[in-house]
């Protein structure tokens, strides 16, 4: 994809999952990654992985300080951050009369305060360079209702508001800011509801989960200058599951 060599991502719960499958998608297509996590032994694995083109920063994202120490280390190491990929989230399920004050408060300041305070942390130094991309990982249930997902879903839906008013206040700087939707994927987070990514699921038109590389293809896009002219939108990538009825056996 053009325009992406010599960039610089900050990418946030990349020591594993989705994450990591994106800062190795990045190196490879030439950008320099800031690997972020508050797993410090993954982060750390995955940036010596990547080697002289990644560095990692624990980041605990709910966390403003640490947020100010990432970018500052973006800046001191590469020079420059153009792409911010809200990544980091926590998952859980409990129905919707058993869920606590508590465990939405968890939810809310990783997965939505979290990537409020990741924007308000990298916008300034994306401005400064011209512009830059913003990409929100929020989930299929941030577009749909999913019975257990109170707390988890409601985060999503936040997330997907907080892009659609991000996209327009950042767009006088040249900052694109769009949100990725995925469905059901094959990674630890989720591990205990898997059982391999190639399991049958019928719910499912595409009758599989998907993988973290394909959710990286298309966050990269989204970072690139292919996508220059794409913000505010929303991104699907769920094998088909919220397009309608899941197709039966014998189609």
């Amino acid at each position: 994809m053009p325009g992406l060599e010599g960039k610089v991502a900050l990418i946030t719960g990349a020591g594993r999952g989705q994450g990591a499958a994106e800062a190795r998608r990045f190196v490879a297509a030439g950008v320099r990654v800031v690997v972020t996590d508050v797993l410090a032994d993954d982060g750390k694995s995955v940036a010596e992985e990547l080697g002289d083109s990644a560095v990692f920063v624990p980041l605990d994202v709910a966390d403003q300080e640490q947020w100010r120490l990432a970018v500052s280390t973006a800046v001191e190491m590469f020079g420059r951050l153009d792409v911010l990929v809200n990544n980091a989230a926590i998952y859980g399920t409990r129905p919707l009369l058993e869920e606590t004050a508590e465990r939405l408060e968890r939810f809310y300041r990783v997965n939505t305060i979290g990537a409020v305070l990741g924007i308000q942390a990298c916008a300034p130094v994306m401005r400064e360079g011209g512009g830059g991309s913003v990409v929100n990982i929020s989930s299929a249930a941030g577009l749909a209702g999913y019975p257990g997902h109170a707390g988890y879903g409601a985060t999503k839906w936040a997330l997907r508001g907080l892009t659609k008013t991000a996209a327009l206040e950042l767009a006088p700087y040249r900052i694109r800011v769009n949100s990725v939707h995925p469905g059901v994927i094959d990674t630890p987070m989720i591990a205990g509801a898997l059982s391999g990514a190639d399991e049958d699921f019928p719910h499912v038109p595409l009758r599989r989960a998907g993988r973290p590389e394909e959710v990286a293809e298309l966050v990269l896009f989204l970072a690139s200058d292919t996508s220059s002219y794409i913000t505010g939108a929303e991104f699907t990538i769920d094998g088909g599951a919220l397009t309608g009825p899941a197709l039966q056996d014998g189609r």
